[in-house]
């Protein structure tokens, strides 16, 4: 089967590198997966317009559809030349949903944006699917895309970490998340050891963006971060995530509100477990044992954030096990074979 997604063509972004794993494990179950684009020999993509010799037409959709490089996703060229029941909608960000807000947090700024949005992905296709087990809306379903390569695993080894923490991501509406971690972390500050943050807007607001996104998406406190000596350096490329992560102790694993409420997973979902950290989950216990495995629920930060802080730093070794059977679990219910096999079934219904 040849399945063709419809993306940005980004060398460095989480969904693409989700695309590239599609690509491989899709080869070796047997098929075919392409990203819809321009052909280039030095890409790391398989890049394609023959839209019509493929299975299915995937549309990954996230909030930024309409500009990249000062120019639109196209979506035009895919829908004129496939037919309606060859497309299948991915809703990444839970955009197909009402208007939510969520502790400032919101998916659209105002229902007239929810209804365009709707409109939008009801043009493309009836397949609907969101990355949550629990969507809103009965006519959406479950589709988890984002997934784990058991190849990434790193070393547990926490003989000489130069981080107590640290948190690989860009504050985007997460700054509310982040300071619940650090204001966990000020009892036991001399415990901890040295923290950094590495991800795009945690220093400061990005002038250019207009407001009200600016001060909702981008809010961030730099007096707090110094007062609290936390290391803030600028996003590293994707393929650093994971050896950027295995420098700390421990990692936070943030969502934004919203995605907290829709239960929507990210590709950090499953990066972080992976990394030679121990991560610690800002998320309910509920949440975390439907994704993680019965294994994570110890390692959620809960009210006692500060206690079990303080009690993987004294004794990360214990956590070792509980790490492994994390991955173990997630390799085996959401490796990226998985999800290729999910996807061909979906396709096939």
């Amino acid at each position: 089967m040849r399945l063709m997604f419809v993306y940005w063509k980004l060398e460095n972004a989480g969904s693409a590198q989700d695309i590239l794993n599609y690509a491989a494990a899709a080869r070796e179950l047997g098929h075919e997966v392409v990203l819809y684009a321009d052909p280039d020999d030095g890409s790391k993509f398989t890049c394609s317009l023959d839209v019509e010799s493929a299975d299915a037409i995937v549309f990954l959709l996230e909030w930024n559809i309409y500009l990249h490089e000062n120019k639109p996703l196209d979506l035009d060229g895919p829908l004129r030349r496939s037919a309606r029941e060859q497309r299948i909608v991915l809703d990444a960000d839970g955009m197909y949903n009402d208007a939510i807000r969520v502790d400032g947090d919101y998916n659209h700024p105002a229902p007239e944006d929810s209804r365009m949005r709707t409109e939008l992905y009801d043009s493309i296709s009836d397949r609907i699917y969101q990355p949550t087990l629990h969507p809103l809306r009965p006519n959406v379903g479950t589709f988890l895309f984002h997934g784990y390569n058991p190849t990434w695993e790193a070393p547990l080894d926490f003989t000489d970490k130069p981080y107590g923490m640290v948190y690989v991501g860009s504050n985007w509406f997460r700054w509310r998340a982040m300071s619940r971690v650090l204001r966990a972390i000020e009892p036991i500050r001399n415990q901890v050891g040295r923290l950094r943050i590495v991800g795009h807007d945690w220093a400061e607001m990005p002038w250019w963006i207009e407001s009200p996104l600016r001060e909702d998406a981008y809010f961030c406190d730099p007096e707090y971060l110094r007062a609290l000596d936390v290391e803030v350096g600028p996003a590293v490329p994707v393929g650093d995530v994971i050896s950027t992560m295995s420098q700390g102790v421990f990692n936070p694993v943030l969502v934004r509100p919203t995605f907290n409420h829709l239960r929507l997973v990210t590709c950090r979902t499953f990066e972080t477990p992976a990394a030679g950290t121990i991560p610690l989950f800002a998320q309910t216990p509920e949440y975390v044992a439907e994704i993680y495995g019965e294994a994570g629920t110890e390692l959620v930060l809960g009210e006692d954030a500060s206690e079990r802080i303080a009690d993987v730093l004294t004794r990360p070794h214990y956590y070792v096990d509980v790490v492994a059977e994390i991955r173990r679990h997630l390799a085996e219910r959401h490796s990226f074979r998985v999800r290729v096999a999910e996807l061909v079934d979906l396709v096939r219904r």
